[in-house]
């Protein structure tokens, strides 16, 4: 296999990454949205209700919050993590795609 070949593949595994990291972004951008729904209904209400076991059960409103707040952000990190994986990923394949066009130019 020649080295324009082994670049086209792995700038094609990088692609599919880059396809998973942002199924994953996606994810997590809906799972932040929740909680952010969560918080504002919970503003709203003085009684608090937690779904345990397919059961709703009373929760102190204060734990919940707390618990949620906790939940976004550890959401927003997965988030920025995800984030700059895909922007190394990004990088990788511009060097790449750059380095296939300065080869078939020469060709």
């Amino acid at each position: 296999m020649s080295e324009q070949q082994e670049k086209i593949q792995q700038l094609q595994g990088i692609e599919q990454n880059l396809q998973q990291l942002l199924k994953q972004r996606q994810q997590f951008q809906v799972q932040k949205m929740e909680i952010e729904s969560a918080q504002e209904e919970l503003k709203k209400t003085d009684k608090a209700y937690r779904i345990v076991s397919n059961i709703m059960v009373a929760a102190d409103k204060a734990s919940l919050e707390k618990e949620l707040a906790e939940k976004k952000e550890r959401v927003e990190l997965r988030i920025k993590s995800v984030e700059k994986q895909e922007n190394v990923l990004k990088e990788q394949a511009k060097t790449l795609r750059e380095e296939i066009m300065k080869a078939m130019q020469k060709q």
